[in-house]
């Protein structure tokens, strides 16, 4: 069982860099909150953003993931009001007007046709009482700072999410695990209508300072740490965004939600190509996930073998990839939703029905089941290799690492189609400058890129980056501006309290 949420006194346990700005900034939530409501505070509750070093669109797949939390986060400050109504309010006013809803009524209440900012503190407040089967909640205040760039491909929403379901469960005296509120809050983002894999949310959560995670969801949730191996100069990070905003809810039909459903959809079919469709650990899941088709194939075939688990993973997911390659390569052009639906064995409005198409709609004229497959069985891959090159160095680990995130970038542009110019571009440059690895990082289609860099190359790499894509770009960025977008970061803490 994983422990409760930490509570720090002192935010040199939450940041490694900038103390000071984050002292300052601390000091402004607290203030304009007694402004706002007339008396301070009780906490605030903060939940990180992340980046995805390697592992993309396959969380939804139930393929392990390995992310780590950063300093970008949303800080959420709270006071029990006493009375039946929550009041939420945003340091940015301007652009997040106030909201204000029944603790036990309207708050319950998400549109997800409409993209209103409030809804996503909706999702953390509901999924924390559907959890708890209640509706009877506390009345309190809130206002909400968030430092984790909107549709910015670090996992703004889930930081969001996080943070107001840390809210929420302190003011009604509730103590969920971390595992338990990682869950809650990965299921929570789908009442607007995102179908989240659980990445973002666990990342947020259960990160550790100086680690990267590695999260297994199948067959149940588990978050082990991973130091990034020791190398002369020192591995770092930088993170570059494009500022091509990609918001997940807005282009879910054609991007984020289809490639989902596409995935779905090829593990039914595959699940029948190889002849498991009726068993029960097939039939009876929703959703079934390329990763349950791949455990039931192998069931029972590596009892009592030598293989170590990296061996047995590699071997695993290479048969995938071949038998992938039987069940869809006779359309290498897609399927429409009449073929699709003839290879499971359904109607078009049954398999709709199956892949939940009323609460996450898509639109395609021909869905890619094969591509889709192929990235997220080679993805999973590139994982495994990651984490067994940090858990076991040897050679020149730093090219090996960094020609898999170079692989993974491909793998998201051409397989997946999930990249876009702006990314391709910043991944070119920051190459060329001396980066290990570059790749998207988040769901793509803009956002942000990852870097992995000498440390000692931190500061040349960062101006290449400013002078061949932002300063063409993008070229009246203010300096703060320019500082937001590009950065360089670290394995940084997951979601605490600090109390006040």
């Amino acid at each position: 069982m994983s422990s409760s949420i930490p509570a720090v006194t002192d935010l040199s346990s939450v940041y490694t860099l900038n103390i000071d700005a984050q002292s300052e900034r601390y000091a402004r939530l607290k203030a304009s909150f007694e402004k706002s409501y007339g008396a301070k505070a009780d906490f605030i509750a903060r939940a990180p953003g992340r980046v995805n070093i390697i592992g993309e669109h396959i969380d939804y797949c139930g393929f392990p993931v390995f992310p780590m939390a950063i300093a970008p986060d949303t800080l959420i400050a709270a006071r029990a009001n006493g009375t039946d109504r929550v009041r939420i309010a945003n340091v940015d006013s301007a652009k997040y007007p106030s909201r204000e809803f029944s603790a036990s009524g309207d708050v319950f209440d998400i549109d997800s046709s409409v993209h209103e900012w409030s809804n996503y503190f909706k999702c953390g407040y509901r999924g924390i009482f559907d959890h708890v089967g209640r509706k009877d909640g506390k009345g309190f205040d809130v206002l909400l700072d968030g430092a984790v760039p909107a549709g910015g491909g670090l996992s703004s929403s889930a930081a969001f999410v996080c943070a107001a379901e840390l809210a929420v469960q302190r003011v009604n005296g509730l103590d969920l695990t971390q595992s338990q509120l990682a869950s809650i809050a990965a299921h929570a983002e789908c009442y607007v209508g995102v179908n989240a894999g659980g990445m973002d949310q666990t990342a947020s959560i259960m990160g550790q300072q100086g680690s990267a995670l590695f999260i297994e969801f199948h067959p149940k949730l588990r978050a082990t740490p991973v130091k990034f191996p020791e190398t002369n100069p020192p591995l770092a990070f930088i993170i570059a965004n494009t500022l091509v905003v990609s918001d997940k809810h807005v282009t879910a039909p054609v991007c984020y939600n289809l490639r989902v459903v596409e995935t779905r959809v090829g593990a039914l079919i595959l699940a029948k190509h190889l002849g498991i469709a009726d068993r029960p650990a097939c039939k009876n899941v929703d959703p079934l996930t390329f990763k349950i088709v791949m455990d039931e194939y192998f069931a029972g075939q590596d009892a009592g073998s030598a293989k170590d688990e990296v061996q047995t993973w590699i071997d695993r997911l290479s048969t995938m990839i071949e038998e992938s390659k039987k069940a869809f390569g006779a359309r290498p052009e897609g399927y429409t939703r009449e073929q699709m639906a003839a290879a499971i064995g359904m109607t078009s409005t049954e398999l709709s029905a199956k892949v939940h198409e009323q609460r996450f709609p898509v639109r395609a004229e021909r869905f890619q089941i094969l591509n889709r497959a192929l990235h997220a069985f080679s993805e999973t891959l590139r994982v495994v290799g990651f984490r067994q090159i940090c858990e076991h160095p040897s050679g020149d680990v730093a090219k090996a690492l960094g020609d898999l995130m170079n692989q993974s970038q491909d793998s998201c542009r051409d397989v997946f189609e999930c990249s876009c110019p702006e990314l391709d571009e910043l991944c070119t440059i920051a190459r060329k400058a001396g980066s290990f690895g570059s790749r998207l990082t988040g769901a793509g289609w803009g956002g942000c890129s990852v870097h992995m860099v000498p440390a000692d190359k931190v500061e040349d790499i960062k101006k290449a980056l400013a002078e061949q894509y932002y300063a063409k770009r993008h070229p009246g960025l203010s300096e703060k501006q320019l500082s937001d977008a590009l950065f360089a970061t670290a394995p940084g803490r997951g979601a605490c309290y600090l109390e006040l």
